[in-house]
């Protein structure tokens, strides 16, 4: 979905580049085929189970990754409570970081991304 109406409005939608997060490395890729954009949308089904179960660590790696190389990501998550409690609070938590938002819409996602 590159291809917006200005360059401050594009962003990279993993799922059309067949981007999958299933470890810490898969984030640099990720960084890599955003590109220019630095603005990228995950949904549900674009990281590993194991990016939900927190005490994983891959989630805070990978979030990691994106702060330290400056890439605004949008995760869309419908129902954060599906993955539980502590998934809720970083969801809560993400509801308005500057850098990742956890979203429980794609249009929400989307709008923040243009922003």
């Amino acid at each position: 979905m590159l291809g917006l109406m200005s360059t401050a409005e594009r962003y990279v939608v993993a799922s059309e580049l067949d981007l999958r997060i299933q470890t810490e490395s898969d984030a640099l890729d990720a960084i890599g085929k955003a590109g220019r954009s630095r603005r990228l949308l995950l949904t549900e089904s674009d990281v590993s189970p194991d990016f939900f179960d927190l005490r994983t660590g891959l989630a805070g790696a990978v979030f990691q990754k994106f702060v330290t190389y400056g890439v605004l990501v949008a995760f869309v998550v419908e129902a954060p409570s599906r993955y539980g409690p502590r998934f809720v609070e970083l969801a809560r938590e993400h509801a308005c970081h500057p850098q990742i938002r956890i979203a429980t819409s794609r249009a929400d996602a989307e709008s923040w991304l243009r922003a």
